[in-house]
Formats: structure tokens, C-alpha cells, sequence
């Protein structure tokens, strides 16, 4: 990641022993340490939640893609343009429409028929 060879970790252990001194460079270095430690921690932590967010977004693609596949209406339309392409055929089997206006007038309902004729009582 740093390209920080043998010559530079040198020339840095001697400035900061000269800065900070022999006495305090292990408490330095202790939380330096402690410092790289939590850095890494919270780089895992953002990438495992990069992660998920991803398999999140993959599942619900997956999700939706399995949906499409298996809906009737899709599955039923799909079938239809196998058969009939040009729709020649749904044409044909289509049922012309009634004309309510010249039709004959509809039978009576059967309560009303047994209202005008009601039963006749048994013979002895």
C-alpha cells in the first residue's frame, strides 16, 4: 500500500526517537498501535456493510427476476405469442358483440311463473 522501504523506517525511528525521546516512544508506539487497530476494525466494518448492501440489492434483483418468471399473466401472454403470433386466431374466436336494443324479451324468472300459477293441491 506504502511504498515506505528500509531507508525511510530508519530515517522515521531516528526523528521520532529524537522528538519524542527513549522514555515515552513504547507509550507512543502502544497507541499508534491501538490507533491502526481501531482504523482496521472500522475498514472491516464498512466493508462487510458494503457487502451486504450488496447481496441485498443481487437478492432483490434475484427476487423480482423470479416474480416476473413466474407470474400466470406473463407465463399466459408468453404462450399466447407462441400460437398465435399475428393474432389471426383470437380474431376468429372473438364473439360478436349482442344487440340488447333488437334482442326478444327474456323469459320470466321462475319465482315470478310460480306466483301467476301456483301449485295445485294434490288429489284424494
Amino acid at each position: 500500500m506504502f511504498d515506505v522501504g528500509w531507508d525511510e523506517m530508519a530515517l522515521i525511528a531516528v526523528v521520532s526517537l529524537i522528538v519524542i525521546g527513549p522514555k515515552d516512544l513504547p507509550a507512543v508506539l502502544r497507541q499508534l498501535g491501538r490507533w491502526t487497530r481501531k482504523a482496521r476494525e472500522m475498514a472491516s466494518e464498512f466493508q462487510s456493510g458494503i457487502d451486504d448492501m450488496v447481496r441485498e440489492s443481487e437478492l432483490a434483483d434475484i427476487k423480482k427476476q423470479v416474480q416476473t418468471a413466474t407470474d400466470p399473466n406473463l407465463l399466459k401472454l408468453e404462450v399466447e405469442k407462441a400460437i398465435d403470433p399475428t393474432g389471426e386466431l383470437a380474431k376468429q374466436m372473438e364473439v360478436p358483440p349482442l344487440d340488447l336494443d333488437s334482442a326478444t324479451p327474456a323469459a320470466p324468472e321462475p319465482e315470478a311463473l310460480a306466483l301467476e300459477n301456483p301449485p295445485k293441491p294434490p288429489e284424494p
